[in-house]
């Protein structure tokens, strides 16, 4: 006879509960060692707007540094779904209505879900608030008044917008005013950028300058070029029948070729920039007859030759 309270013979022993938990753990923390270096070293680089520009790698820096705190949160969601759709499916035979243990009250769980969510914004938080008022703050397109400027005596450009193009004047060259865009590199650019008539925006995107470009407004953005090479200007503010038109392109030059550039240009619009309204942070729009004269004068077609207040259903 056997033993009170041994073992019946032939019984299966209960089967024990994997841990499902340190499973899935394993396989997000596996995905996420792989996925978050790819990210950083192998798309990072790509990422736009690209690294042309102080302004424009600073951005990039940022996106980076949200992508990668993003895929964890990401791969986390999409291995706990797959995990339950193999591990937990109901299989043939499974009681429909039985359900699994409640984990209503486990405080092990609401504490860690609690710390790693309270971590995750807090980091976000003081990342965000140095971005903005570090690299961001030296003049992004926020106002007149920069929160700090850079060192060293800036290239000053003032991009004036009308409908439906942007024109450039180099105050620290004479003034005159031009539709070409040319920044040496290396060198801290002040944007000074304001508008003749209705509201634009100036964006120069391999750059990583954007700016709203507002009547009566001198709205400051700094940038520093790191290397040679184009760059594309748009107009991002809806601003009439030819909005989609207003772009043009610029370029990034060594600092010889652009003082070569600068001082051919003061000379060959001498004559064009006498008849131009003196250097201002804004101009009123009835000065706009005398620029695009200046213009026309200078053999470089103006915006449109007139402006266009915004009730006027006149347009050309």
């Amino acid at each position: 006879m056997a033993a009170t309270g041994g073992a019946v013979a032939g019984a299966t022993p209960a089967t024990r509960e994997p841990r499902h938990g340190w499973r899935i753990f394993i396989l997000w923390l596996i995905a996420s060692a792989i996925a978050d270096p790819l990210i950083w070293f192998v798309w990072g680089p790509h990422m736009p707007p690209g690294d042309m520009s102080s302004s424009a790698a600073s951005q990039q820096f940022d996106i980076n540094v949200m992508a990668v705190m993003a895929a964890p949160v990401m791969l986390g969601v999409l291995i706990y779904g797959a995990y339950a759709l193999v591990v937990w499916r109901v299989k043939e035979g499974d009681d429909e209505e039985e359900d699994g243990p409640p984990i209503h009250g486990n405080a092990r769980i609401q504490v860690s879900w609690i710390a790693v969510t309270s971590v995750l914004v807090l980091s976000l938080f003081g990342f965000g608030f140095y971005e903005l008022a570090a690299p961001a703050g030296a003049g992004a397109g926020e106002g007149p008044s920069p929160i700090w400027t850079p060192g060293g005596k800036p290239l000053q450009v003032q991009v004036i917008a009308q409908q439906w193009e942007f024109t450039y004047r180099f105050p620290q060259f004479g003034g005159f005013e031009t539709p070409q865009i040319v920044l040496p590199v290396g060198q801290n650019i002040e944007f000074h950028v304001t508008s003749l008539d209705v509201v634009h925006s100036f964006w120069a995107y391999q750059l990583g300058v954007k700016a709203d470009a507002n009547p009566d407004v001198d709205n400051v953005a700094f940038t520093k070029p790191r290397q040679a090479g184009s760059f594309t200007v748009r107009c991002a503010e809806l601003c009439g029948l030819w909005h989609g038109a207003m772009f043009d392109y610029g370029r990034v030059v060594p600092v010889a070729e652009f003082q070569s550039w600068a001082r051919s240009m003061r000379t060959k619009l001498a004559k064009a920039t006498k008849m131009l309204p003196p250097y201002a942070l804004t101009y009123d729009p009835t000065v706009v007859p005398a620029i695009n004269k200046a213009m026309a004068v200078a053999g470089i077609a103006g915006a449109n030759g007139y402006y266009y207040p915004p009730q006027d259903p006149e347009q050309p």
